[in-house]
């Protein structure tokens, strides 16, 4: 099964929104190997949900896809901060998923913390200027993980 990680910025939507939803839909990410990687996604992935741009940005929780992609309508809607005028109904260039909850940590693993731990020396997240905010995780990396809470 791939694993994933998947950034938000809690102020935004946040670990406890899902939770509180228990299902939402992923939308507005607007960089190209993000999206691949959206579209790569499949019913019962799971993925870390990564509070970010806040006081400690870091590993929250867990969640999981329960629907792989499809176009994301926030590209077509004038009002939303992710519209895209050089996307329509035809040729929408984004895609979105819709998740699930799994799990809230009851403390958030720090970022900090994450940069430290040999076995995730690879993953891109820890890895000096790396910005993307959706990210595939290995089975080894999404365990090293795992272990720390």
């Amino acid at each position: 099964m791939p694993y994933w990680l998947m950034k938000s910025e809690p102020d935004e939507f946040s670990i406890q929104d899902l939770e509180q939803a228990q299902q939402a839909r992923w939308d507005g990410v607007r960089n190209y190997q993000a999206r691949n990687f959206i579209r790569a996604m499949a019913p019962g992935d799971e993925f870390l949900f990564y509070h970010s741009s806040c006081a400690t940005p870091g590993v929250a929780g867990i969640g999981r896809i329960l629907r792989g992609a499809y176009p994301d309508p926030t590209a077509l809607d004038p009002e939303s901060p992710y519209f895209d005028g050089k996307s329509d109904t035809a040729t929408n260039r984004w895609s979105a998923v819709d998740v699930g909850f799994g799990e809230r940590f009851s403390q958030v693993l720090p970022l900090s913390r994450l940069k430290r731990e040999p076995a995730l020396a690879e993953l891109p997240l820890v890895q000096k200027a790396s910005r993307l905010s959706v990210m595939p995780v290995t089975e080894a990396q999404w365990q090293a993980i795992l272990s720390l809470r």
